[in-house]
């Protein structure tokens, strides 16, 4: 059994030093942030350096043809963490790189949430969370049907997860031994206005994904060298879908944000507020590029 407290002074992931790469990631949602002034900061931050690492050395996929039948699928649901799958997107060319400096304006095709169909790259529209596991599953069965070797990546919040279309959908999926699914939970323990633990426990949280028929391990989702390992080794079992719980740090890698739940929605940021942002990720201890 898994039953882990809440508490800010031990939270795996807080130690972890973020590299050079993960910084300039997070400089560039800032000055995205710079344009729009708004955006969901806390959740952005802790989804880096998983979406780093599925989109530099899991996914499969081709910018230039964003509906190549054999990419892999990424589905965020949880959609208001969409700036960090922004940069990843434009970064990788699916889009040109000022369309991130119109997020949120009329003339733009970055909206505050993904919207399949609109944004190259993006699989699914999110927001009204819950959804995006059930849509996941879906694309799993019909891979299966199709006799494709693609792989259903769907990246959850643990906050999410109190839905219960997440849960019916697991079942679905275990039920359905889909190995080709693989649920990616940004496990930071915060929801928009207290803890998970306060608001709706999910303890013991490894446990509830074993007893659905998952394959589960978890994993520091700040570390990249971890990440890069775990997600090498989908499906973790041949015959069972995949969940991979990712201990993360809300707000990651700027202190004032970190576990700081009026940074999980911005909107009318000033422009102190930008340039304090700006400073603390110019002053961060960063390491090489992992």
């Amino acid at each position: 059994m898994s039953l882990i407290p809440f508490s800010i002074e031990n939270q795996i992931g807080a130690s972890t030093r973020l590299d050079e790469r993960s910084i300039h990631l997070r400089r560039r949602i800032v000055r995205i942030l710079e344009c729009s002034q708004r955006g969901h900061v806390g959740a952005t931050f802790s989804l880096i350096e998983i979406l780093r690492v599925l989109y530099d050395d899991i996914l499969r996929y081709d910018p230039k043809n964003p509906i190549w039948g054999k990419r892999d699928r990424c589905i965020l649901s949880k959609g208001h963490g969409c700036l960090a799958q922004y940069v990843m997107l434009a970064e990788k060319g699916f889009f040109p790189e000022e369309e991130l400096w119109k997020f949120c304006q009329a003339d733009g095709i970055l909206g505050g949430h993904p919207e399949a169909g609109k944004i190259p790259g993006v699989e699914a529209s999110t927001g009204a969370l819950g959804h995006g596991l059930p849509i996941g599953v879906g694309m799993a069965i019909h891979a299966r049907y199709e006799g494709s070797d693609h792989r259903v990546f769907v990246v959850v919040g643990d906050g999410e997860c109190n839905e219960g279309s997440v849960w019916e959908a697991a079942m679905s999926a275990g039920n359905r031994k889909l190995s080709n699914l693989c649920v990616v939970v940004d496990y930071n323990k915060q929801q928009s206005y207290d803890t998970t633990f306060a608001v709706q426990n999910l303890e013991p949280f490894e446990d509830k994904w074993r007893s659905f028929g998952f394959a589960v391990t978890a994993v520091d989702g700040h570390d990249i060298n971890a990440l890069r390992e775990v997600f090498s080794k989908v499906p973790l079992k041949p015959d069972l879908p995949t969940t991979i719980l990712c201990h993360t740090v809300k707000g990651k890698g700027v202190d004032f944000v970190e576990n700081n739940l009026s940074w999980h929605h911005k909107s009318r940021l000033k422009e102190e507020e930008i340039r304090a942002l700006y400073e603390a990720l110019e002053g961060y201890p960063c390491g090489k590029r992992a």
